[in-house]
């Protein structure tokens, strides 16, 4: 062998023979950017059908107007966030699960202390300004919001009478509606975790019985105790936003009755004490 051959055979070590399959290239992994996605921000978000539903109905437009559909509508998709997170909690709740229930309810606190500061955005608003477009929404009203009552319904507070009551209800609004009154609530399902942990639940002697015990040994009782609390937390919470609310309507309507006809801030105000839990509130006079 010469020299040039020795030469020329060892500097392509790699050259593969004539029959011989190619190597395949190394699997790079997922690419994130630039690098040939699929999705874009606007595409994942849909924003393009998001950001077109903010219309306006006043004629000429009212300034205002647009700050006013936009709260209640992001109001709407986190209700939405918050059925979703409920739901889980109850479903968790009523298979026996105490901890991931408890996570659920902690983060719709977390959203619902969103839902209150809200409410400021919307208290830049003006009297002057509002009167401008109110008119326009009527017969219109908060009250018609299904979402809010559903998250009523599952939390526990459940009013057959108010599908008697709503006026401009779409049926799969309703559908929606009837399930969650057929539905266990968040309630029922606090309940069915007490009775797996042996405590009797038939009657309210027994529950004010088996809440008494949980509280007074928190070392052995702990993860019931802390669920029983993040109720109570979800319940202020949305009391919290019905107090906050009535303020922000009677500075916007004063006495006013409301679009829907309904009393306005009297209504509003009439609800403030509601509770979803009232057993757990009188606890606190009994201990």
């Amino acid at each position: 062998m010469t020299e040039e051959t020795l030469r020329d055979s060892t500097a392509r070590p790699d050259t593969p023979d004539a029959g011989a399959q190619p190597r395949p290239a190394a699997d790079p992994g997922p690419r994130f950017g630039e690098q040939g996605g699929r999705l874009t921000y606007g595409t994942y978000l849909r924003l393009a059908e998001l950001l077109d539903q903010q219309v306006p109905e006043s004629a000429p437009p009212a300034h205002d107007e647009l700050l006013f559909i936009t709260i209640h509508q992001v109001y709407e998709l986190w209700f939405k966030l918050l059925l979703a997170e409920l739901t889980d909690a109850r479903d968790r709740l009523l298979a026996g699960e105490t901890y991931l229930p408890r996570v659920r309810l902690e983060r719709c606190l977390t959203v619902e202390r969103v839902l209150v500061q809200q409410v400021d955005v919307i208290d830049t608003m003006t009297p002057q300004d509002f009167v401008a477009f109110r008119a326009k929404l009527a017969p219109a009203s908060g009250f018609q919001s299904s979402q809010f009552r559903e998250i009523e319904f599952l939390s526990g507070l459940k009013d057959p009478g108010y599908l008697a009551r709503f006026r401009g209800i779409s049926e799969g609004e309703r559908r929606r509606l009837d399930a969650r009154l057929a539905e266990p609530s968040l309630w029922d399902g606090f309940l069915a975790v007490l009775a797996k942990a042996g405590f009797a639940v038939e009657t309210a002697e027994q529950r004010f019985a088996a809440y008494a015990r949980i509280a007074g040994d928190r070392e052995r009782f702990g993860p019931l105790w802390d669920l029983a609390e993040a109720l109570v937390a979800h319940d202020q919470g949305f009391a919290l936003w019905r107090a906050r609310h009535v303020l922000m309507a009677e500075r916007q309507i004063g006495t006013k009755p409301g679009t829907g006809g309904s009393a306005g801030g009297a209504y509003l105000r009439s609800r403030v004490e509601t509770r979803f839990y009232p057993e757990l509130w009188e606890l606190r006079s009994r201990l």
